[in-house]
């Protein structure tokens, strides 16, 4: 099922929630060697690309998440569609860009794939780490949709060079 209009799935959550999950955000980030993480430009049939605000940072971003151990990219690709949004990849998605990430750490890289096609299985219901999700017309953004992701997204449209850096 498709959305039109953004879905409140969640209510604010606590100042001490948000420190834990920094906090646990920034052992995992040191822990390993290098992060990797995939983010997923994910387009319906009528070309509006999904995006989704989380409960732990401000803004409206691309779908996605860490790459973690015995994983493979696209394996954390279905993933985080399916958990941040409900979607079933449709297109066989395609590794558009790799960027280095150095505001989340000195080692994280994230892989950008486009993924066409794409289809909402049921609506997204509330939980903790999703505020708000929907898909967007490109001339129609949410105000709050951060830098990276309108400089990702006028990359994938040729408006704008791929960049090294997230």
């Amino acid at each position: 099922m498709e959305q039109d209009k953004p879905t409140d799935v969640s209510a604010p959550r606590s100042p001490l929630t948000r420190l834990v999950t920094r906090v646990l955000h920034g052992y995992f980030a040191l822990s390993r060697g290098m992060t990797m993480g995939v983010r997923a430009a994910c387009f319906d049939g009528e070309g509006r690309v999904f995006l989704v605000r989380h409960s732990y940072v401000p803004g409206w971003h691309l779908p996605g998440g860490g790459v973690e151990r015995g994983e493979t990219a696209l394996e954390a690709l279905a993933k985080e569609m399916r958990e941040e949004g409900n979607l079933a990849i449709g297109d066989a998605p395609r590794l558009v860009h790799v960027y280095f990430n150095r505001q989340t750490s000195k080692r994280d890289h994230v892989l950008l794939y486009r993924c066409d096609g794409v289809a909402q299985t049921a609506p997204r219901l509330k939980d903790r780490e999703i505020v708000e999700a929907g898909f967007f017309a490109l001339d129609a953004l949410p105000a709050a949709t951060t830098a990276a992701t309108r400089r990702r997204l006028d990359e994938l449209a040729g408006r704008a060079p791929f960049a090294d850096f997230w």
